[in-house]
């Protein structure tokens, strides 16, 4: 099994290409659920992507509700969010585990987030920031190496 990540509806090639990059390196798989906002292979994805896409295992979903099916029912899903009811190193992850994450102008759906709110994961920030979160890519990358870090780096060194 692998850990797997999850970008919804991604309107920036760049947060794309970066994961896809991490996600090559970590033996995580990628899934990108249509439609997206920019086209598959604009060379600002590329490019951020760099040389690690024949390395990455990659799953094109036509929509979120295409995803969903196609997720086992034993399946542990962690929809991150700013609203999360959980701190993102508060779950004790598993292999398998898969980490969704929503669009960068408007993150998850309000319904999905509704339907699996004890789910919920989210990354700490200041309350007085005026962030409204982290960007996508890094906030992928900092719950992946969470989890990664608590089944003590799997098959990397």
């Amino acid at each position: 099994m692998a850990l797997h990540i999850v970008f919804v509806e991604p309107v920036m090639p760049e947060n794309t290409g970066n994961i896809i990059r991490t996600c090559a390196a970590t033996n995580t798989k990628f899934h990108l659920v249509k439609p997206l906002g920019f086209e598959f292979n604009t060379s600002k994805l590329k490019r951020a992507g760099l040389d690690y896409w024949e390395h990455a295992d990659i799953e094109i979903h036509e929509s979120l509700h295409d995803f969903m099916q196609s997720v086992d029912s034993d399946a542990r899903l962690f929809l991150a969010t700013t609203k999360g009811k959980y701190r993102y190193d508060e779950p004790e992850y598993r292999d398998g585990d898969i980490f969704v994450f929503g669009k960068e102008t408007e993150g998850l759906p309000k319904g999905l987030i509704h339907l699996l709110y004890d789910n919920t994961i989210r990354i700490p920030m200041s309350e007085v920031t005026r962030a409204r979160s982290f960007n996508l890519s890094n906030s992928a990358n900092i719950i992946l190496f969470e989890a990664l870090r608590q089944l003590n780096f799997p098959d990397l060194k």
